[in-house]
């Protein structure tokens, strides 16, 4: 619930639910300015994080999911990728002027972050915020709290919105003026640095530029089906997912789609979980069979029966296995 009266400085943040997040926004109440908090989802990270630290310090928070949008970037983003296929500039400058449209038609007075010049060698070097601060289109509202002295004084400032003297001149990458302030307020709760975000790891980045290579469309189930399981091609037209274990299969099973996806299991045996994405031909069907019984302890010399089951409709076809190192040709790497 909004408490702030019509008089009060309202300032809306973006939130990643770690450290630095909570002590930019608990600065600024102290100083009794009104915050909230604004986070983002997609495929590629989550809002939990930030519903965590929203609930432990009554900071009230807005969750937008911009999936279609951040997809469109993601194809061609302005500022290139970072080590794997991160976006991380055009990303947050997307994030700012999401904020900024969202702090508009909810008259809050300016936005703020935790981030801390420096910190991160990509995203938060001095040019990095001015880029993003200009490709936002929220150049004029925009406050980070934790490096406020070591940054240009912001209109927020000049006004006596807010007070520059009660900000902070934190730089770099250590994180031990922030954990002893953590420590001074009482914050025990809070998650590591590490970052959440899919797209900075290596095995999934791998994936997802097979995908685009391919040009396969990124619907929000591709994306998730991503996370889960061994990812191989086939043909160019052909992927599957074979499971790595009993969680596995069941977290691909949660993202597939019964009706466009086909599923593939092992008759009567223990064995992976195999997808492939839409309907497949008959050739891949009993290599994708092949492959299937290849990671169960069928005999290598040994027929194999499979289920294949496609909108609704399972029929059972025989195979001889594919040994998992002989199938590893198809692994996206």
């Amino acid at each position: 619930m909004n408490t702030a009266s019509s008089d009060t400085v309202r300032a809306l943040g973006l939130c990643s639910g770690g450290l630095d997040s909570i002590l930019s926004a608990l600065l600024l109440r102290k100083q009794g300015i009104h915050v909230e908090w604004i986070t983002f989802e997609t495929p590629f990270f989550s809002a939990d994080k930030a519903r965590k630290a929203a609930a432990h310090n009554a900071i009230p928070l807005h969750v937008i999911d911009i999936t279609p949008e951040y997809i469109t970037m993601l194809k061609d983003p302005p500022a290139g990728y970072g080590k794997h296929m991160n976006p991380c500039m055009d990303c947050h400058a997307m994030m700012f002027r999401k904020a900024a449209e969202f702090t508009e038609r909810n008259h809050y007075h300016f936005l703020f972050s935790g981030e801390v010049l420096g910190q991160r060698p990509m995203s938060q070097t001095a040019n990095s915020l001015r880029y993003v601060a200009k490709h936002s289109g929220a150049d004029q509202l925009i406050l980070r709290p934790l490096s406020a002295k070591r940054l240009p004084e912001t209109p927020m400032e000049r006004s006596g919105l807010v007070d520059r003297q009660q900000l902070l001149d934190l730089s770099g990458r250590s994180r031990k003026p922030q954990m002893a302030l953590a420590r001074q307020w009482g914050i025990v709760d809070y998650p590591s640095p590490a970052g959440g975000c899919l797209l900075t790891d290596p095995g999934y980045s791998r994936r997802l530029k097979d995908l685009l290579e391919h040009n396969a469309a990124l619907t929000t189930r591709a994306l998730h089906l991503l996370k889960f399981g061994r990812h191989m091609r086939l043909k160019p037209e052909t992927k599957i997912i074979v499971g790595r274990s009993k969680a596995d299969n069941e977290q691909i099973m949660a993202v597939v789609d019964p009706q466009d996806d086909t599923v593939i299991r092992a008759e009567g045996i223990p064995g992976p979980t195999v997808v492939l994405p839409g309907k497949g031909t008959k050739e891949m069907l009993f290599l994708a069979g092949a492959i299937c019984a290849g990671y169960t302890k069928t005999p290598l010399d040994a027929p194999a029966k499979i289920q294949v089951t496609r909108s609704d409709k399972t029929e059972t076809i025989t195979v001889l296995p594919i040994e998992p190192k002989d199938a590893a040709r198809f692994l996206i790497h």
